[in-house]
Order: C-alpha cells, then structure tokens, then sequence
C-alpha cells in the first residue's frame, strides 16, 4: 500500500491563496457553481501531476469526505470531479470511476473552522469511521476533501484504514492545504465566512438554480439568532424549507438543543404539527 497526498492549492500566506476567497466561502455554503469549478480544476491538476505519469490504473474509487446524512460541501465538488476523471478515463479506455461512502457516526455543533490543531482533534477523535472494506478490495481509492488545515480528518482516515486493514493504494486529495505552520488553522474560517457575513448574505445562494445544501448551511441556519432568523427564513421557499427540514431530522439535529428553536418554527411553518401539538399552543 502507498499513500499520496495532493492538493491544487498551497496556502503560504493569509492574503493570497491561488483561489479567490469570496469564491471559497460561497462554496462552503452551496454555491453550486464554484463547486463544478473546483471540482472541474482539482481533477485537471490531479490528472496532470499523478494519472498521466501513471503506468498501470486500476479501478478508481472517489470517495468524499465523511458524513452522515447531510452532504458536505466536497460532496458538490466531488460530482464535477468525478465527471472530468470519467471525462478522461472514458477517452483511454480505462474504467470509469466507482464511489463509495464513509459513514460518520457523531454530529456536533461547533464550528470546526474555529478550532487550532489540538481542539480540533480532540474534537474529531471522539467520531468514528466505517466503510464497505470488501468493495474496496484491489482498487485504488481517491479521498477527498475540500482544505487540509491540520490534518486532522486526515488522521481520523488513516485510522480508519488501518482498523479495517485497507491495503489499496490511497490518495488523499484536497483543493487547497494550509503549508505554513505559522498560520493559525482559524484561517479556515476567514475562508469559509468571507462572503456570510449574516444569515441574509445565504439570499443569492439558496436561490440560485445551482444550490446545493450542505452540513455547514444547515447548521448556521439553525443555529443562528430566533429573531434574525425568523425573518430570514419566512422569507424562503417551502421546496428549501422541506429539503432544510428533512435533512435536519436525516442529521439527528431535533435532538441538540441549540438547534431545536429554529428547527421547531421550520416545523410549524410547513404546518407538519399533529392537531393535538396545534390545540396545546393556541
């Protein structure tokens, strides 16, 4: 087994990235255009610096990076990723990718972005890996993630083909990782929060035909200000109330305090109360 490491991007600086940050932001919260485009370049760099040279290809298998029902953020990257790697596989004659999930088991509330390297691992190291070994077999597998900062969902990935005794050839794939050690890891979150300044910054994502809703979304809503909320989300549609409702429960999320305020008003807005839950709050 080998194991490599690429990423598109490398960050040495806190003001220069190789990317535009309003573009990163906007992908963190669903911007389903800057997804096909990140997702379109890391294949184009993968495909230049590691499949060209290659020899001997054997079966690829994309696998985003862990979840549980919510899609993250890569999930929308790794589509386009997927799309141009089959692009060009298709082309030589090689099979086209397979994917596969790794399931998570823990959902918390707190921002990773936040977090320097100790925190976040700590954090990280209480949630545990699974995957299907036997389809994994003789492969070889593409992980893939947005941004390494510290390498902590990393290690958590490692960990977890060491317990399942993977023995594939294995890249760990990212759009971009933070290469200076001088930098704090909460660049993450300038990155991530560039263009969402407020709740009402999501308007010209959600309603763009391109959005698609993911983990970091979701919790940010939920967790936001009741007032500020409220006037932001009665101003919604009921097909994004419904997909935020129902990937809420998919989360466990009705379950976590801080987010039961908000996700109740979601609730009673699409009047999904039982009449003796009506006839108690009149």
């Amino acid at each position: 087994m080998k194991a490599l490491t690429y990423s598109l991007h490398h960050i040495n600086s806190e003001t220069h990235f190789g990317f535009e940050a309003a573009d990163y932001s906007r992908f963190k919260f669903g911007d389903g255009i800057v997804s096909r485009d990140f997702g379109v370049a890391l294949a184009n760099g993968f495909i230049e610096k590691h499949l060209a040279q290659a020899e001997n290809i054997k079966q690829l298998v994309v696998i985003s990076s862990p979840y549980s029902f919510i899609p993250t953020a890569t999930f929308a990257m790794k589509n386009w990723f997927v799309y141009t790697l089959n692009h060009w596989l298709a082309e030589y004659g090689l099979p086209v990718v397979q994917e596969t999930k790794v399931h998570r088991t823990i959902t918390y509330k707190e921002d990773y972005g936040e977090l320097d390297a100790e925190q976040r691992m700590k954090l990280i190291g209480n949630d545990s890996f699974h995957i299907d070994k036997a389809f994994l077999e003789g492969k070889t597998l593409i992980f893939l993630d947005d941004i390494r900062i510290t390498g902590s969902h990393e290690r958590m990935i490692m960990k977890m083909v060491d317990a399942y005794g993977l023995r594939s050839d294995i890249y760990m794939l990212y759009f971009a990782e933070l290469v200076n050690n001088n930098i704090h890891p909460n660049i993450e979150n300038y990155l991530n929060y560039h263009e969402v300044k407020s709740i009402f910054d999501l308007h010209k994502i959600i309603n763009d035909s391109s959005f698609c809703i993911n983990t970091r979304l979701v919790k940010y809503i939920l967790n936001y200000d009741h007032d500020q909320f409220r006037v932001f989300i009665e101003d919604q549609s009921t097909a994004f109330l419904e997909e935020m409702y129902n990937m809420a429960l998919g989360n466990g999320y009705h379950t976590i305090e801080a987010y039961q305020q908000n996700l109740g008003f979601i609730k009673k807005l699409l009047l999904l109360e039982s009449p003796q839950q009506k006839a108690l709050s009149i």
